[in-house]
Formats: C-alpha cells, sequence, structure tokens
C-alpha cells in the first residue's frame, strides 16, 4: 500500500508535537521531524487553520489545539484498543481456566479497564474501573518495568508513597528497582497475595510502536491451586497475549523471557 507523503507529513508533526512537554518553535518541529522548513511553515498554517495546532505568536511557537483534544476525546469514546483486546482476553481465560484483566497505568496506579472472568470463578478485587497501587500490581509491574529508572523514579520519589495492602510489598526506590529487574530478567511480572489474600497473579506488558508500555495482560488464580510448571504455562499464555495486543496496535513485538537489562540499559 502507498504512503501519501503529505498525510505521513501531518501526521509526523502531529506525533511530534504530542510528545512535548509544552508549545515547540517550528524550526525544532523542522529538525525533528526531518522536513524542510517552506513544508513545514505551509503544513502547520493548515493545522492551524483546522484547529489541530494552535500557533503562539508572542513566543513563536505551537502546540497542539482543541480539534486535537477532540480527537483523543472520540479515540476515549470509541475505546478501540479495549475492543480489540476482549476477544484475546477471553481466549486467555478460555486456556487458563482463571480470570484475566486489562490494565493502564494512572500516575502511581493502574486502572482496570477489562475483566474476563472464568466460569465458576469468584469475582477480584480488579474489577473495571478500579485503580490500586501499580507497584503492587502484577500489571502495574509489567508496564513499570519498561519505563526508564528516570520515569520510575518520577513516579515513586520517596518512600512515602510506598503503600500496601495484605501483604508488604516494596518499600522503597531501591526495592521496586530490584523487582523490576528480576521482572526484565523473566519476561513477566508477578505478586504473591499482596493485592488480595491467597491470589497471585502473572502479567506482560502490550506495547505500542515506540515499544512504550500501554497496558498490562494479567491472569489471576488462587495461588494455592496452581503449581510452578502450571504457573510457568500461564505465564507463556500471558505473553503470548500480550504480544498479540502489541500486535493489533502495530505495536513492537518481543520474543517471550526478555533480558534482565531490558531495552533501556538505564532501568
Amino acid at each position: 500500500m502507498s504512503t501519501v507523503p503529505a498525510a505521513a507529513q501531518v501526521l509526523a508533526i502531529l506525533r511530534y508535537l504530542s510528545h512535548q512537554v509544552g508549545p515547540v518553535p517550528a524550526a525544532a518541529i523542522s529538525r525533528d521531524v526531518g522536513l524542510p522548513r517552506s513544508t513545514t511553515y505551509h503544513l502547520l498554517d493548515t493545522l492551524v487553520r483546522e484547529d489541530f495546532v494552535v500557533h503562539l505568536p508572542e513566543e513563536r511557537r505551537y502546540g497542539l489545539g482543541v480539534s486535537a483534544f477532540e480527537l483523543a476525546s472520540g479515540y476515549s469514546r470509541q475505546a478501540p484498543f479495549e475492543r480489540l483486546a476482549r476477544l484475546p482476553l477471553a481466549m486467555l481465560v478460555d486456556g487458563t481456566g482463571h480470570n484475566a484483566h486489562l490494565a493502564v497505568l494512572h500516575g502511581r496506579e493502574v486502572i482496570y479497564v477489562i475483566e474476563e472472568r472464568a466460569p465458576g470463578r469468584a469475582p477480584l478485587v480488579s474489577d473495571v474501573g478500579v485503580r490500586l497501587p501499580a507497584h503492587l500490581t502484577a500489571s502495574g509491574r509489567a508496564v513499570l518495568a519498561r519505563l526508564s529508572r528516570a520515569q520510575v523514579r518520577a513516579l515513586f520519589p520517596d518512600p512515602s508513597v510506598f503503600v500496601s495492602r495484605d501483604e508488604p510489598g516494596p518499600s522503597s526506590l531501591s526495592g521496586l528497582h530490584n523487582l523490576l529487574v528480576e521482572v526484565r530478567r523473566r519476561g513477566y511480572a508477578t505478586e504473591e497475595g499482596e493485592v488480595t489474600r491467597g491470589f497471585s497473579s502473572v502479567a506482560a506488558a502490550v506495547l505500542d510502536h515506540s515499544a512504550h508500555p500501554i497496558a498490562g495482560v494479567a491472569v489471576t488464580f488462587p495461588g494455592a491451586e496452581v503449581g510452578p510448571e502450571q504457573r510457568e504455562r500461564i505465564a507463556g499464555q500471558v505473553e503470548r497475549t500480550a504480544r498479540e495486543l502489541s500486535r493489533r496496535i502495530g505495536g513492537v513485538l518481543e520474543a517471550p523471557r526478555a533480558s534482565a537489562e531490558g531495552p533501556d540499559r538505564s532501568v
């Protein structure tokens, strides 16, 4: 399928602006996106007229406009990612016989956006809309393990932010760092009764096109019912489901059992 150059250039500008912490000069856009200055200004003028970009003349900078916000709001309303994820999660439940869920990171918490319940299994605390501390959940740990060390430090700046539930989890940044190193070495995250006593979880991260973690896929089961070999099988199924979701959104695909260092050696 051929690419329309102008459309690709417009999308490159919008994607670039979405990654900035604030409005930026046109020269920076031209340089970082790799477009001629004249092309950059022409495209920016069009985007400004359509309200996808706002021009701040006093600062000589450009930022995202209200139409870009409306586009993002439309994405939230349609929930396409959740729709794409529902069938793979249902298949994960069928394959494991245990409840599965999908969670996204929001600050230091994860928010559960999908729960697929296995027949005969009791409901869990991880219902849709529930928020839990990310450092205690398998889903949160799977996502945090894919962030840089600086990003994790920004989320957990001091010991006071490390809350606990039924069982103690990491209580310091160094403790969390050691846990995340193990997650990267193993290729998936776990938690043992730290959210709900007697229940264990395994999780893997869903990655977008830039290898950024956008969600965690997890299976939760009664810890006493599942032995080591079965846990490994469940972990493999969770990893395959996470890779399938990454594929469905055009994300980065990874082989299971990533190295301990992960993609970012600074983590």
